[in-house]
């Protein structure tokens, strides 16, 4: 394709990689044990700002924290553009996220995000595309968590919900602390993220979400005492799945931007057995999009595995690459 890409930084939270030509990208992670110097955000970004070697300058931001996301406005106004999955920002106080729209806006430096809801599912992607052609959103609807996609496709037959959990969370699935998944909150940041990108003013707090964590656990000091005490409530999940069955539906934990309504909300729903959201599998994510184009009876639908970092980083190499082909790479 033409384009010459180079890393010129690596940093963690503890130490820091730099190099003016290109780190050695065959052996980086024995470079940043062996030749690194304490983590120093402004002198990683000065060190980038600073190089005349290179045009065009991308911070990529891989971690889940606000305080690196509070830098954002500062990198763009510098002239860096800014690729992230971290979806601190655009899901954090409205104020700043408008004002980190309209410095976009006003300026030739970009900012993409694509993989904050997703991972590398195309969902930002797909909802710009519909806005900038003139299409209206009605509503957009999904299973937003694969952790939470996971559970309930395999909450099943007789199987209790603290085993579902376990095994989930032996495969890597959930957060640490299970209880970091089974809030809601990661799925209301994406909700969030969706509603403001569909021109809603919402603010993280205006979206009610219904927490799968037992009130009685929510104050268990660690992990494991929650999954200790978690079997407790398996009746209660039993006799949930039972009524659904009893219905000929499933158990769904979904996220939904109302557009007509100015709202959005997070639950757990149920669903007609051949309704889309009841034939995932794995740890899939799905979004159906209702619009003026696309009317209740035929959404457009996206799904996919949404979670994990091989389909993430595919994300956000893919923001990297369209970043060149804005910047005039050849297409």
């Amino acid at each position: 394709m033409n384009i010459d890409v180079r890393v010129i930084g690596i940093t963690s939270a503890s130490r820091m990689l730099l190099s003016d030509i290109g780190v050695d990208l065959t052996s980086w992670k024995e470079n940043l044990q062996q030749e690194a110097k304490p983590a120093d955000l402004a002198n990683f970004v000065r060190h980038l700002s600073e190089n005349h070697v290179f045009p065009n300058k991308v911070l990529v931001d891989c971690t889940a924290d606000a305080s690196v996301a509070s830098h954002y406005y500062d990198w763009l106004k510098k002239g860096i553009h800014v690729i992230t999955p971290n979806k601190k920002a655009n899901s954090g106080p409205l104020d700043q996220y408008l004002k980190l729209r309209t410095l976009q806006r006003a300026s030739y430096t970009h900012y993409f995000y694509e993989a904050t809801v997703g991972a590398g599912l195309p969902i930002i992607s797909t909802l710009r595309g519909l806005l900038e052609t003139g299409d209206e959103i009605l509503r957009i609807e999904g299973i937003f968590s694969g952790t939470l996609s996971y559970i309930f496709n395999n909450f099943e037959g007789t199987r209790s919900f603290s085993d579902v959990v376990t095994e989930a969370k032996e495969a890597g699935y959930t957060e640490p602390d299970p209880r970091d998944d089974l809030s809601g909150t990661d799925v209301a940041r994406k909700v969030i993220i969706l509603a403001r990108e569909s021109g809603l003013r919402l603010e993280l707090s205006d979206i009610p979400v219904e927490s799968l964590v037992p009130e009685a656990l929510k104050s268990c000091s660690s992990p494991d005492e929650f999954m200790q005490k978690l079997p407790s409530f398996d009746q209660d999940w039993a006799r949930q799945r039972h009524e659904a069955e009893a219905a000929g539906e499933v158990l769904r934990y979904v996220g939904v931007v109302d557009v007509l309504n100015k709202q959005g909300r997070v639950e757990l729903k149920r669903y007609k057995r051949d309704h889309p959201f009841a034939q995932l599998s794995g740890s899939d994510n799905i979004i159906a999009f209702t619009t003026s184009r696309y009317k209740e009876q035929q959404p457009l639908i996206v799904r996919g595995p949404g979670a994990g970092a091989e389909v993430t980083a595919g994300g956000v190499f893919c923001d990297i690459l369209r970043l060149a082909s804005y910047l005039g790479a050849p297409s």
